[in-house]
Formats: structure tokens, C-alpha cells, sequence
């Protein structure tokens, strides 16, 4: 849309952000990876796994992940910073402040098509580092018009990550973690961002207050936990995480066929005539994007979503990553992240029975276009010194170049249905500019 194209020439521009991405390369599907690994620990995860299949039986992937990545003691995400250099990959908002600024461009644009009435409060789901809500909050700060009427929600499940986030926002150094405060709140924390914003904190999305609100998913959905189901002669079969008991010697833990019906299979029921052979679902993240859709239709608002995904055509995503390099899901279990694609025809069709508007899948880099990176990057450089160039335009092509997160990412918009002509920024069908953004930059 127009609105947030035009945007870039108001009095928000401000000074270019060194982010450095020497130390990272961009590898295996769609993740930028860390050079830098943490310390390999005694596995405590993986007894505690042991323990758990040898007196119930084999876990389902969706309970192996949830064990993996928040177990509140051994969990990947739960005791770290997993991200930057530090961690084991980077993420978009890590590589060039550009990605998080228009984001929040697309927040205000949001507001203004609403009619700038009224709040513009922002639910931000999984924040990381802190980095996107950081860039946003720069962004609101520079209209005047916000002043007083913008919130930052965040729902983070890590103390560890929230103190990273509460240090980043508020510009306080050294705070490792947030305690939980039994406030009698919804939320457990609360601070302001560096430019006089309230910042909350939350444990979930119930525990966020219903609102006029726009949400902002960004490398959410990924981490949610799957069920994985194979096709066979007598049809699908959810496959399930066992002990090897020997069968390989290197790994304590190995994929098996369910046999018989579970759980999974009679409630999520895959179709008999989908051509691929093996599909992944994640309920977690139809529950979630219909509890989002509910909100924006009641109340108003917006919601979007990037991810790195597929619109129905995938089979086998699931993997995991550590130290820049593919690591096996089962190996050392809580040491490396683990991940899936996001299906975004499955958060469409979980959607339609609530009656909002689907925008997209739009990839990163023509949403990015859209959005009006290009006319952002320009007003950078000019305010930048030459050692800034280099790594300005490194960010740019990382997340723009079809070959590296161009493509593999993907935006989808959310809004309601009284907007059934409405096309949100980022998702219009715009001519991408004629040069050669799709060769690397020198």
C-alpha cells in the first residue's frame, strides 16, 4: 500500500545500526547459523527422555519437541541466549535493522488504515532477543502522533530471554533473567522501551488482554510442536520417538511406526488423498492462529505472520541445527534447536470457519520490496560511513536474495471481514524493481 511506502519520507529516518554477520554464514534451510557452539553439557534431557519412554512408552514428535525445546529445566530455549553469533543462528532482525523498522512501519500502517483511532498496541509472539520489538518501538517513537498510545505485548515462556528482551528494550544492562512477579496482573513483568513505551511480558497469549491489537509472529510457528504421519499399505501411521535399545549404536533414541492407531491420528485424521507420502501437522499452531483470528475479529487489528514454510507441498521438514551445521534431531536432545517448516495452507484452512481475510503466503523479499526496503536502504547508506556499506548492503541481499532468505521465508496476513477489499502493505502485487537483486551484492 502506498501509505507505508510513503511512510519512509517522514521524520522517523534515523541513524544506521551496525549489526555484524561476519562470524555467521547462511546454511541448510533457511536458518543463518553461528559459527559459535555452546558448551557440550552431560544430557540430563535425555535420561529425563529415557526415563519417561521406558515407563509410558514411545512419545509422539509433538511431545519430544515440547520435552527438547522447553523442558523448564533442560530446555534448549529455557537457560540460553540462542540467537546472534553467541547462539546457533541468527534471525532476520539480527542481520539489518531494516527488517524490524518495517515491521513497524507495517504496525503504524495498520493504525492509520483503522483510522488512527484509538491505541496502537502490539502483541509481539516469541520476541527473541528483543531485537524486532526493539526496531519497532525506534519506529512508533519517531510519529508523533503515537505519542502515549502505543503498548509492546510480549508472550515469552524463557526467563533467560526475557531478561535478554527487558535489557535490550529498556537500554538496562545486565539482567539476566526476569523473575516472575505474582502481581495479581496477566502479566509478569513490565518495563518501558528506551523511548518511553510500556513494555509487558507474558507467559501465553490467553494471558494477553482482548484488544484492538496487531500480532506479529515472526519465527514462531516454527518452533511449535508437530505430529508426523507416513503413508503405508495399511495407510497412515504417525511415526513416534522410542529408545534404539541397540539398534544404532551412536544414537539412544530412533524413529518407529506407531503400528496402530493414536491419538493423533484419530483427532488430526490426515487426508487419504494427499499425494504426498508424509505430512507434518501442528495443532498447536491451528489453535493459536484461530485464537488470533477470533481476537482481530472481534476487536479489530491485524495480524502477521513470517516464517520459513511451504503452502502444502512439503513432506519432511523436521530437523535441527547447531554449531552452522545440520545436527540430528535425536542426538543430544535440549543442546540444538529443532524445527519444521510452517505449513501455511493448514493456519489458512484452520482460519476459514472463523471468517476472517488470508493474505498471501507473500515471499520475504517481494514483501520486503513492497514494504519499501529499497527506498529505506537508500536513506541508510546516505547517512552511513563507508565501513557501514559493506555490511548494510550484506543485509539487504541476505534478506531479499532469492537464494538465501528471498524465497524460503514467507509473510501471511490476517485481517477481518469487514476489510474484504482491503489489502494490507506488503502484500500487493508489485513490480519488483528493475535491478539485480537477485545476484549477490559485492
Amino acid at each position: 500500500m502506498a501509505t507505508a511506502r510513503l511512510l519512509f519520507h517522514s521524520s522517523y529516518l534515523c541513524r544506521p545500526l551496525t549489526r555484524q554477520l561476519d562470524k555467521c554464514i547462511f546454511n541448510h534451510g533457511g536458518r543463518y547459523m553461528s559459527s559459535l557452539s555452546v558448551d557440550n553439557k552431560e544430557n540430563h534431557l535425555l535420561r529425563h527422555l529415557e526415563s519417561r519412554i521406558k515407563a509410558s512408552g514411545p512419545l509422539t514428535v509433538a511431545e519430544y519437541m515440547k520435552e527438547v525445546l522447553t523442558n523448564p529445566v533442560s530446555g534448549y530455549y529455557m537457560n540460553r541466549d540462542v540467537f546472534g553469533a553467541k547462539g546457533d543462528f541468527i534471525t532476520s532482525p539480527e542481520i539489518s535493522q531494516m527488517f524490524g523498522e518495517l515491521i513497524g512501519i507495517w504496525c503504524v500502517n495498520e493504525w492509520i488504515q483503522g483510522g488512527s483511532e484509538g491505541e496502537l498496541q502490539v502483541v509481539e509472539l516469541g520476541p527473541g532477543r528483543g531485537t524486532l520489538a526493539d526496531d519497532m518501538c525506534r519506529v512508533f517513537s519517531r510519529f508523533s502522533q503515537l505519542k502515549s498510545k502505543v503498548s509492546l505485548h510480549l508472550v515469552e515462556v524463557s526467563p533467560t530471554l526475557s531478561g535478554i528482551q527487558a535489557a535490550k528494550i529498556s537500554g538496562e544492562k545486565n539482567q539476566d533473567e526476569v523473575k516472575l512477579e505474582l502481581s495479581g496482573t496477566p502479566h509478569y513483568y513490565t518495563t518501558k522501551s528506551k523511548y518511553g513505551q510500556p513494555v509487558f511480558w507474558y507467559q501465553s497469549l490467553l494471558d494477553v488482554p482482548k484488544a484492538k491489537m496487531c500480532y506479529i509472529a515472526h519465527e514462531f510457528f516454527d518452533a511449535l510442536p508437530i505430529h508426523k504421519f507416513q503413508k503405508t499399505e495399511k495407510g497412515w501411521q504417525e511415526i513416534l520417538v522410542d529408545l534404539a535399545h541397540g539398534r544404532n549404536a551412536d544414537n539412544k533414541l530412533c524413529f518407529v511406526l506407531a503400528g496402530g492407531k493414536t491419538a493423533g491420528l484419530s483427532f488430526l485424521q490426515p487426508d487419504s488423498n494427499d499425494k504426498r507420502d508424509h505430512i507434518e501437522v501442528c495443532p498447536e499452531a491451528g489453535v493459536i492462529v484461530q485464537d488470533l483470528s477470533l481476537r482481530v475479529k472481534e476487536y479489530g487489528g491485524g495480524i502477521l505472520i513470517g516464517d520459513y514454510g511451504h503452502d502444502g507441498d512439503k513432506t519432511d521438514t523436521f530437523r535441527g541445527f547447531k554449531n552452522h551445521e545440520l545436527h540430528d534431531v535425536l542426538v543430544e536432545p535440549g543442546t540444538a534447536d529443532i524445527t519444521a517448516d510452517v505449513d501455511f495452507s493448514y493456519l489458512k484452512r484452520m482460519v476459514q470457519p472463523v471468517g476472517v481475510i488470508t493474505h498471501g503466503p507473500k515471499e520475504q523479499g517481494k514483501f520486503l520490496h513492497n514494504m519499501g526496503i529499497g527506498i529505506r536502504l537508500q536513506a541508510l547508506l546516505q547517512n552511513a560511513n563507508a565501513g557501514e556499506w559493506k555490511d548494510m548492503l550484506s543485509g539487504y541481499d541476505m534478506l531479499v536474495n532469492p537464494k538465501k532468505m528471498g524465497e524460503r521465508f514467507k509473510f501471511l496476513g490476517i485481517t477481518s471481514d469487514d476489510k474484504k477489499n482491503y489489502t494490507p502493505a506488503g502484500f500487493e502485487n508489485i513490480p519488483e524493481p528493475d535491478n539485480s537483486d537477485k545476484n549477490n551484492v559485492s
